[in-house]
């Protein structure tokens, strides 16, 4: 399986995952649940009024980390890339229509950014981690 794909799937399985972001010198977590894979790039969505996306325009350095049911869980480092295409918008509300509830294509605070110069890394407490790039 090509590592893309197979980070997706891994965090679509996980429904949430934490996205960490910095604001100065202070860590920034929250959860996140929409994830997309547009044009072979790793996509991820938000709206431009939250700090995350200002935190993000600031220092793009981002990590993500999520847990699955069987004990094994990923940790992801990547560059965040806004793209402000209106396809790519709506190619992740139609891949996550619970999003359209809150956010449209155009109504100009949907933000989508896609990860760049990537690092997942699978891990488990039984088996030594394991890393992809994409």
């Amino acid at each position: 399986m090509e590592a893309i794909q197979e980070v997706y799937e891994y965090l679509k399985a996980c429904g949430t995952f934490y996205l960490a972001t910095a604001e100065g010198d202070q860590p920034r977590v929250r959860p996140f649940g929409a994830v997309d894979l547009y044009e072979g790039k790793l996509y991820l969505q938000t709206g431009n009024v939250k700090p995350v996306f200002a935190q993000m325009k600031k220092n793009p350095k981002i990590e993500l980390c999520g847990m699955a049911d069987e004990g094994t869980w990923i940790r992801v480092t990547a560059q965040a890339v806004q793209d402000d295409r209106m396809e790519a918008r709506q190619h992740m509300l139609d891949a996550n229509p619970t999003l359209k509830r809150m956010y449209a294509a155009d109504d100009g605070n949907c933000e989508v950014v896609y990860l760049q110069n990537a690092a997942a890394q699978f891990c488990s407490f039984t088996a030594p981690p394991r890393t992809v790039q994409f």
